[in-house]
């Protein structure tokens, strides 16, 4: 695969879960890669295994950080052709009425200033032809119980995804996936636990009519198909990655 070849991809996030795959998969075809992550060692462990990679230290919440992450890639790549603005964060699970409100504004750094950020600071960078790929989640279109705030956060990329989608055509395409569950460090994150206990799990699976749940190279797929030119004439579109989730 070589449809990447000398383009650069940023990805947000890019240490674990999601974000490792979407390294990988654009890496397998040919872009340079810079792995951002505020987990720099798991960064570096990720760019040092990629052919053509750098890692940098972001907390995505952070507009100086967020500049200096373009300035990098600019100056190791000469421009940026795709940005993955996968970093994202859960609550643990709580009822919105009992949830701290510093958590609660937490969740909208972390998950929604993030991406305009992402934009804010990449899209000077970006030639005619780019691609942006925001990572939401199927809560944000069929919230359930217990994550409200992280699904608001994730429901308010949708609205962002769309509206810079407007503003920067046609230029630059504009997306966001929304993968259902997945066993990655969410679980961790909402839950506490590193894994799901197996009735948990079960009860998670049973509303996904494809019978399981979504894998970090799913997601992937989907974010290198909208970041693609395959998706050349896609620009506002938000792609459920969810096995069905959201019809069941």
């Amino acid at each position: 695969m070589t449809e990447f070849n000398d383009k650069c991809v940023i990805v947000t996030g890019g240490a674990s879960g999601f974000g490792k795959a979407m390294c990988e998969k654009f890496a397998a075809a040919g872009a340079s890669v810079v792995v951002a992550d505020l987990n720099l060692a798991g960064a570096e462990t990720i760019a040092g295994a990629l052919p053509s990679a750098i890692a940098v230290a972001i907390d995505v919440a952070d507009e100086a950080q967020n500049a200096a992450l373009a300035n990098a890639a600019v100056q190791a790549y000469g421009k940026i052709d795709v940005v993955c603005a996968n970093a994202g964060i859960p609550h643990r699970v709580v009822s919105a009425i009992e949830m701290d409100t510093e958590e609660f504004d937490r969740m909208f750094a972390i998950n929604t200033r993030s991406v305009f950020l992402a934009a804010k600071y990449c899209a000077p960078h970006m030639p005619a032809g780019s691609a942006m790929v925001a990572t939401s989640s199927i809560g944000a279109k069929r919230p359930r119980p217990g994550l409200a705030a992280y699904y608001a956060a994730k429901g308010a990329v949708l609205t962002l995804t769309q509206a810079l989608a407007v503003e920067l055509a046609p230029d630059i395409r504009v997306n966001a996936v929304c993968p259902v569950s997945a066993p990655t460090g969410f679980d961790l994150n909402a839950s506490g636990v590193a894994e799901l206990p197996e009735q948990i799990n079960a009860q998670v699976i049973a509303g996904i009519p494809m019978g399981r749940r979504a894998t970090p190279e799913d997601v992937a797929d989907a974010t290198y198909f909208l970041a693609s030119d395959q998706a050349k004439f896609l620009t506002g579109v938000c792609l459920d990655v969810d096995g069905g989730r959201a019809i069941q």
